[in-house]
């Protein structure tokens, strides 16, 4: 069997197992090389938050499934691009885990955001039951769209991270948008948990240091999502180094897609292939101990990354940034505009000043488009249909 398919059901690899090659390892906005930085890669992958199918966690919705195995992998992938976005947002993308060494409670709290329990803020049960809102039943597999319009909600609901999400559709990334967006701290997302600065009311349980400082600051942490579709039903190979060079950006958070039963999250590339964390492995739900403490291990991959050839990529895709202050967005729009530069590079999305004025702004006006739109950009995005026509839209 070829090392680059295996799953995480298998025996773990051997390092000899990644590709002995000149070509660099560019892991979310890192570069490596395998020949001297071997140790290195291998701990920045293990050091993702990594979220699989999981069994026996409490009933979603009280009497709902029990685990997610069959269902939930594009769930559990957006789960993986928002957590490192809260990495990045708490801990930097310099923070790394090592097995047996005690972490930082924010690590803690970041990682007990998603555990499988209906309280956590970005937990399987509040994906799911938010998702029958955006029109899919509890246990339908998401498309990349319907996950990243979920994610956007429930972040309203953590003041803890107070972060500014917005999903560019149309393939269009309005830069005045994402600056109001970011720039209107008040009132705050959730008005309820933004009580005054001088109110000693903690954060949902997490550190009220945080919140009062993020309320002052003048640009909320921005996650951009960006759902694409980049062929019809392969990826067109005019944009695959475009997408190579979103790995390269310091603000990546990586890549989300696939097809029904195998989304996976893309982390990086080496080559011509795709570096991925794959949720396809089922394990036991983890809760905490009787001493309070979260067994973590099982949320870190420990084998080289899977790898897969990038025209095998599904076209359909969102692209994700992490952009911590204004001066990161400002780089992330300059490095998007000499990509647009790069020769044989064709541009996957557009970037204008202001938004033209047939678009609709759902930032302002609602969490997301109206039915209508919202049916429109399903079937565009997360279309399972073999029969789908381009020119229907």
């Amino acid at each position: 069997m070829d090392a680059a398919t295996l799953t995480y059901d298998t025996l773990r690899f051997e390092y000899e197992d990644f590709p002995e090659t000149k070509e660099p390892v560019w892991i979310l906005g890192r570069k490596y090389s395998v020949f001297t930085e071997k140790e290195e890669i291998l701990l920045d992958v293990t050091s993702r938050l990594w979220f699989t199918y999981r069994k026996n966690f409490p009933a979603i919705g009280g009497t709902g499934p029990t685990s997610d195995t069959g269902w939930g992998c594009m769930l559990r992938c957006g789960q993986m691009i928002f957590a490192q976005a809260l990495v990045c947002r708490h801990l930097g993308r310099d923070w790394r885990w090592i097995k047996g060494k005690r972490q930082m409670d924010n690590y803690f709290s970041v990682l007990n955001a998603f555990i499988d329990k209906k309280d956590s803020y970005y937990s399987i049960h509040q994906i799911a039951q938010m998702g029958v809102g955006e029109g899919k039943s509890i246990g339908q597999w998401y498309g990349p769209n319907t996950v990243a319009q979920v994610l956007k909600k429930l972040a309203t609901f953590d003041t803890w991270s107070s972060l500014a999400v917005h999903i560019a559709m149309d393939n269009t990334v309005v830069m005045e948008e994402i600056r109001r967006l970011c720039q209107s701290n008040f009132p705050c997302a959730g008005a309820a948990a933004c009580p005054a600065v001088e109110s000693d009311v903690l954060y949902n349980g997490y550190p009220e240091e945080a919140g009062v400082r993020d309320r002052l600051s003048l640009w909320k942490p921005l996650v951009l999502l960006i759902p694409l579709r980049l062929g019809l039903t392969e990826i067109n190979e005019a944009y695959i180094e475009t997408l190579k060079h979103c790995f390269m950006m310091p603000q990546s958070l990586g890549v989300i897609g696939g097809k029904p039963n195998s989304a996976h999250y893309f982390i990086g590339y080496v080559g011509e292939e795709l570096i991925y964390l794959d949720p396809h492995t089922t394990q036991p739900a983890v809760e905490s101990n009787d001493s309070g403490c979260l067994p973590d291990e099982s949320f870190h991959c420990q084998h080289p990354p899977c790898r897969m050839s990038i025209a095998e990529l599904d076209p359909s895709i969102a692209v994700g940034f992490f952009c911590n202050t204004e001066e990161d967005f400002n780089d992330w729009c300059q490095q998007i505009k000499k990509l647009s530069l790069v020769r044989g590079a064709l541009p996957t999305f557009e970037l204008v000043e202001r938004q033209p004025s047939h678009f609709s702004n759902p930032d302002v006006l609602n969490l997301t488009p109206d039915s209508s739109d919202a049916d429109r950009l399903e079937r565009f995005f997360d279309s399972e249909d073999e029969d789908f026509e381009i020119l229907s839209l």
